[in-house]
């Protein structure tokens, strides 16, 4: 499991291109038959990908439980939501077997402890990709289509940020301990997101882009919003955004991301916003 340390925003003024990228960006998150897992800890989040071939892979394959978290299982004091974002597959939890198609979504609760992933196609194989963050109490596991998401349209071309936020794991939806996901798809000819871009000082999140054509890039800007950074992505990788950072993004062509948020409240709109014509 790699682990990354919390940066403070004084700090990260001073970090090179270089640096900026091994703190924050997540990278190889589908190794065929393999989870791989990123501890930050800000908010102690935990960020995961995993791409079941020709195997059915449990959700700690390669990870020290006990000396990473100090529990007997992974979900023993954790929950986790999970996107498919590859071919149909399958995942198992505590001998339940939920069917995720492209872009469904899974909220397991915390307490489960078995969660075994698997591909249909080992040709076409699923992508799962998750997020876990602290829990205090046992909620429902609940399997959520993208048909049933919560739709939220916001933008317009005219502005080149015509968007729908799904939101799948929100208190709209069901409820959970501090976990929040949704995903954002944004309408061809549009390439922002997040803009006017803003900063929730109790929430971190994490994004992770794909649907990133072939030979494009997503410029993802992070900092406070008097001194921005940015970081160049491309398709399937994810970032961490510490709770000073703005978390925006333009792509040289429209694009899909999951967001995820955890921390001391799940309220939406609970942001610090910050004037687009007051960023540096």
């Amino acid at each position: 499991m790699d682990i990354r340390y919390s940066c403070n925003q004084r700090d990260f003024k001073r970090y090179t291109t270089e640096e900026t990228r091994n703190e924050f960006l997540i990278e190889n998150l589908y190794v065929p038959n393999t989870v791989t897992a990123v501890y930050s800890h800000v908010d102690r989040m935990v960020t995961l990908g995993c791409m079941p071939v020709d195997e059915v892979v449990s959700i700690d394959k390669g990870i020290d439980i006990w000396a990473n978290f100090g529990t007997h299982y992974f979900l023993e004091r954790r929950e986790v939501g999970i996107f498919n974002i590859g071919g149909a597959g399958s995942i198992t939890c505590d001998g339940v077997k939920y069917a995720l198609g492209y872009k469904d979504c899974l909220y397991i609760t915390q307490g489960t402890k078995e969660v075994l992933f698997a591909s249909d196609d080992a040709k076409n194989p699923a992508k799962f990709y998750m997020v876990s963050a602290p829990a205090h109490r046992a909620y429902e596991t609940k399997l959520i289509k993208i048909k049933d998401a919560a739709k939220r349209p916001l933008g317009a071309l005219e502005t080149s940020n015509k968007r729908v936020i799904n939101q799948f794991i929100h208190p709209d939806v069901l409820p959970t301990c501090q976990l929040s996901m949704g995903m954002t798809v944004l309408e061809p000819g549009s390439v922002w997101n997040t803009m006017p871009a803003h900063t929730h000082e109790r929430r971190m999140e994490v994004y992770m882009y794909f649907e990133v054509p072939e030979n494009n890039v997503v410029f993802h800007m992070m900092g406070e919003g008097n001194e921005t950074r940015h970081i160049v992505m491309q398709n399937e990788q994810a970032v961490i955004s510490p709770s000073w950072s703005i978390h925006a993004g333009a792509g040289t062509s429209n694009y899909t991301f999951i967001w995820a948020m955890g921390g001391e409240n799940q309220a939406f709109d609970d942001m610090d916003n910050i004037a687009t014509t007051d960023l540096r």
